[in-house]
This record gives C-alpha cells, sequence and structure tokens, in this order.
C-alpha cells in the first residue's frame, strides 16, 4: 500500500475531527480547517491508489501511467488548494453549493426506475 494512502486517510480522518470539534465548539476557522485538511487528505488518498494501479501495470504502460498520474496529481493538488481556499473564504456558499449538490445527487439517484421504458403495441 502507499504511503500518500496511508497518509491520505489519516488527513481525512483528522480532518473530519478537526472539523467535528470546530462545529461543536462553534468555532468557524476550526470547522473550515478541518474541511481543508479532508479535501487534501481526500486527494492524496486518491493519488496513493492511483499509484497502487499504476505499479500493478507492466512494462512501458506503467511508466506513461506514472507520467500520467504525476501530472494528474498536480492537477488534482492545485484544484485541491483551490477548493479548499474556496471553502475557507466562502464556508457558508460553500456549504449550500454542496448541500445543494449531494440533495440533486441523491434525487438522481433514487428516481424510480420506468422498468416499462418500452411498450408493446
Amino acid at each position: 500500500m502507499d504511503t500518500d494512502r496511508t497518509a491520505g486517510a489519516a488527513n481525512n480522518a483528522a480532518g473530519k475531527v478537526e472539523n467535528a470539534f470546530g462545529s461543536a465548539t462553534g468555532d468557524p476557522a476550526e470547522e473550515t480547517s478541518g474541511l481543508e485538511r479532508q479535501a487534501a487528505g481526500t486527494v492524496q488518498n486518491m493519488y496513493g491508489q492511483a499509484k497502487d494501479a499504476a505499479r500493478d501495470t507492466s512494462g512501458s504502460a506503467s511508466n506513461a501511467a506514472k507520467k500520467a498520474l504525476d501530472s494528474g496529481n498536480d492537477f488534482l493538488q492545485e484544484k485541491g488548494r483551490a477548493i479548499a481556499t474556496m471553502v475557507h473564504e466562502q464556508p457558508l456558499g460553500s456549504l449550500v453549493v454542496a448541500g445543494v449538490s449531494g440533495f440533486m445527487l441523491a434525487l438522481v439517484l433514487n428516481r424510480p426506475r420506468d422498468i416499462h421504458h418500452y411498450h408493446e403495441h
């Protein structure tokens, strides 16, 4: 298991604790810091998983995958920092966006499926 996966999972867990502590104490800075740490941990864990997958491949495909992962990691870290900054600067707006996104995703995932889509005539 890649060390990025372990460190990412630890940062994610610590971020959850930090966020919960900030919420319990009414400290928005602590809550935001926890969310930032969670986001960074998630990105780091995903990167570690991708590196593990790349190690499982062989030959030149492995080298190409590692290069792609490195550039993808740079992209993810940059976007993770941008998200963390946005959450830090606008915690309430970020919370609203996350809530609406989660609600919309729940609607899509829980919509009734029409098993009789095509009617025979």
